[in-house]
């Protein structure tokens, strides 16, 4: 065993690591609770139904014409 050769194995082990620990801080500090407005998308009221101008539209012209 060569152990110059685990000690920079090992070694790398540790800058990969440490880089992860570090970019996970990163996540869970930004992952508070957002201050502001809300964007507009979630803000407005869901619409319950069908959407406008599906089904059963209604026409100009009548149909009950004597």
């Amino acid at each position: 065993m060569d152990i110059t050769k685990i000690l920079t194995e090992l070694r790398q082990e540790r800058e990969q690591l440490e880089e992860a620990i570090i970019s996970l801080e990163r996540l869970a500090r930004g992952r508070g609770k957002r201050r502001g407005r809300p964007p507009a998308w979630l803000a407005q009221p869901k619409r319950r139904g069908r959407p406008p101008g599906s089904k059963n539209k209604k026409t100009t012209s009548s149909t009950n014409t004597e």
